[in-house]
């Protein structure tokens, strides 16, 4: 196999995972949308029912039309990047309007002849995109992918009677089958015009014998003789005798290539351009768009006088408008079709190297331009597919991920403007409020603030009391880690296995390094446990704040989580202002409770580190006797490893026994800052009366039962917005890093 084999294979196996990520983003961004549709559609409900101006105002600023309309372009930007990716093969489209040598080129190829690929010796022949896959394994042979009859007149018939403006169109099959064509109107004359409509015409006369296809279930396998009936208008001896052309969507063909080091390749033959068939255009930018990887351009200058025209820009502009995220220049030949003299078109090679120079003032901007005679199939081999194929293992990656990159970029923007929109959503209920009875709720707040502040306090006598004192899950989790340690030591069971080690490494100095270093590292990694029990310790004091909260202060109605994740969800309950113009200290409070964190690494790590020096090669007291004989020095290694772990073990012991308390120091600490933030600042008890009064049908629901209603739209608004906000994550929106 060769390297460009090996590269372009390497290249296909790479771009699978990514075909998977593309479709966890295409996913999320489907979720995204749902959820945007949901607000905006509840947005909508409570504009009706809200009964304050300003809320009104700012329920309206939310738009999240113009995002979902970037939604919908990504997502089709996102199925075309998993089509391009979950290939298993790079596709090469060869385009051209007809009798350009497009089909000489193919044969030359790929070996096949004109039985399976028409070449209509000047006629418009092809009727059919058809791909050909190189397998040296298996017979020639094809697949036939058929039109359904709603797929046919959808995507075939619909446009006829769109583009020529003939009225009233067929629903079902047997509709257009029965009718006659409704007759051009006036407005629509022309050549060009009256050969399409005689294309339409085609269509419906000859339906009978094509019709029965659209009903066959696909794909059908045919032999290599029955390829030609599917994809040509004519047989070899030039006779238009076929329509089963007519009913097919597409056909695979497998052959074995000439050039037997081509690897995971497959051309794909598209019809020629220029025939007046209405849908040839769409169907061509489709094809681009999704299924190729690079496109060969042919043209066959006309010996005597030629030029590049308005065709073949126009043809150039079609392809262009393909792929915007993609400059064509970046993955496309041109193909100059040379014939000499002994041709019966005659020498045009003149020409073709004039053509070929002209293509940058025509503004044809190409990768490369190659002059070769299509119909000879070691030139085009050697001079076409050569070239080509290497071109394409030295580029196709960086093309790749600049087309990706372009899509993920306008993600990453669509995220960011979610964002924004998010943050309107939030506060967009935070003043629609409904009076108090202000006496029944100044009575109900005193009394709750009198139980909330007591129940905080006494909880925070109690921790005092506890500070010098191990905390039980930290101590727990230590104990585990030292009795994994003793018990799992890494040291090396025997003295075969250390002189194994020597052999590998060439000296037993080597291999005792590499050994400190493994059973250092493996020592180390026993003590990540201990961020569990570090975690325990935390959440217990933040769930007894929280039981106070429920219990003393009567909050547990509004969020329906409890322990740790209780205390977050009040702080992003809370509004980010409850005093107009100054943040919120109450929340500010909540937050710096819900977020502090006691980490092994953030707490413990650094004191480990200083105990494991005994460990390091560098740095190990103890050292093995170069004049000691083999045996001896096995013998040395495993004692001193045994020693230097154990006396590891000891120090982490001795370090750990020493930070006990300290988590329930540190919980201690955590709850006397939030009551200094929450019950002790300066007019934080205004926060906690405004608070409430905004919750208070939650908080008190028997005594304010007719505000809960308000408080269940708000509430469902919440959610409403944090679904959107769950679906908006940036790193749901990557898939290249």
């Amino acid at each position: 196999m060769s390297t460009r084999v090996q590269q372009i294979t390497a290249i296909i196996e790479q771009r699978q995972p990514l075909a998977n990520k593309i479709e966890g983003v295409k996913k999320n961004l489907e979720l995204l949308s749902s959820a945007l549709n949901k607000l905006e559609n509840y947005r909508d409900e409570l504009v009706d029912k809200v009964d304050d101006p300003k809320v009104i105002g700012q329920l309206k600023e939310i738009n999240t039309s113009p995002i979902q309309r970037n939604i919908s372009s990504e997502l089709g930007t996102l199925y075309k990047l998993k089509t391009r990716f979950s290939r298993d093969t790079l596709n090469i489209a060869v385009v051209g309007r007809a009798g350009q040598g497009k089909s000489r080129l193919l044969q030359s190829l790929t070996g096949l002849t004109a039985a399976e690929i028409p070449d209509g010796s000047g006629q418009h022949c092809t009727g059919v995109r058809s791909t050909i896959h190189h397998n040296a394994e298996f017979e020639t042979s094809g697949e036939v992918w058929f039109y359904t009859e709603r797929s046919f007149l959808d995507e075939v018939i619909m446009p006829y009677y769109n583009q020529l403006q003939l009225g009233g169109k067929p629903i079902t099959l047997n509709e257009f089958a029965s009718n006659a064509l409704p007759k051009l109107p006036e407005n629509q004359k022309g050549a060009v015009v009256e050969a399409k409509y005689e294309h339409l015409r085609k269509y419906h006369t000859h339906l009978d014998q094509y019709r029965n296809l659209l009903q066959e279930s696909s794909p059908r396998r045919i032999t290599r003789d029955e390829i030609r009936e599917y994809v040509a208008q004519d047989n070899l001896a030039g006779q238009r005798i076929y329509h089963n052309y007519l009913a097919v969507k597409e056909v695979k063909i497998t052959c074995n290539f000439p050039n037997t080091e081509v690897g995971k390749i497959a051309l794909v033959d598209l019809p020629g351009l220029g025939d007046t068939g209405i849908g040839d255009e769409e169907r061509l930018i489709n094809t681009l768009s999704q299924d190729i990887d690079l496109v060969l351009f042919v043209r066959r200058p006309n010996v005597g006088r030629d030029f590049l025209g308005d065709v073949d820009v126009s043809l150039y502009d079609i392809a262009r408008s393909a792929l915007v995220d993609l400059p064509l220049e970046k993955w496309s030949f041109m193909v100059f079709n040379r014939t000499d003299g002994n041709s019966r078109l005659g020498d045009n090679s003149f020409l073709c190297e004039q053509l070929a120079a002209d293509l940058g003032n025509k503004h044809i901007n190409v990768s490369e331009s190659v002059i070769a005679d299509c119909a000879d199939p070691d030139e085009a081999n050697e001079k076409i597919l050569d070239r080509v194929l290497s071109y394409l293992a030295a580029n196709i990656t960086s093309l790749d991920r600049e087309y990706a990159s372009s899509c993920q970029e306008r993600l990453q923007q669509i995220q960011s403007t979610v964002d924004a929109e998010v943050e309107k959503a939030k506060n967009a209920l935070g003043q629609v409020r409904q009076p108090a009875d202000t006496a029944q709720f100044e009575v109900l707040f005193e009394k709750i603030w009198e139980e909330l502040t007591s129940g905080l306090e006494g909880l925070l006598r109690d921790l005092s009391k506890e500070v010098d004192e191990n905390d039980r899950d930290f101590e727990e989790s230590v104990n585990m880690a030292l009795q994994e340690c003793r018990d799992d030591t890494g040291v090396p069971s025997s003295l075969e296995e250390i002189q194994k080690k020597r052999d590998q490494e060439k000296a037993y100095e080597n291999a005792y390094n590499i050994y400190l270093n493994e059973i250092r590292a493996y020592l180390s990694q026993k003590f990540l446990s201990l961020d569990e029990g570090l975690k325990r310790s935390l959440d217990r004091v933040k769930s007894k704040v929280t039981e106070v909260l429920v219990e003393k202060g009567c909050l547990g109605n509004l969020a329906e989580s409890r322990g740790a994740e209780f205390i977050e969800a009040i702080a992003t309950l809370i509004p980010e202002q409850l005093m107009e113009g100054e943040p919120s200290k109450l929340k500010y409070g909540f937050k710096i409770l819900a977020e502090f964190e006691l980490s092994y690494r953030g707490f413990v790590q650094h004191r480990i580190r200083k105990c494991l020096d005994g460990l390091t090669p560098d740095k190990t007291t103890l050292k093995i006797s170069k004049s000691a004989s083999d045996q001896e020095k096995q013998m040395q290694i495993m004692n001193s490893l045994k020693t230097l772990q154990s006396e590891a073990v000891y120090q982490c012991q001795n370090v750990l026994e020493d930070l006990l308390s300290e988590p329930s120091q540190a919980g201690f600490a955590i709850v006397e800052e939030f009551l200094d933030r929450v019950l002790r600042a300066k007019g934080v008890k205004i926060e906690w009366r405004i608070f409430l009064n905004q919750e208070r049908s939650a908080v008190w629901p028997e005594e304010f039962e007719l505000l809960g209603e308000r408080t269940k739209l708000r509430q469902d608004w919440l959610a409403a917005v944090e679904s959107v906000n769950q679906a908006n994550q940036l790193d749901s929106m990557q898939f290249i890093s």
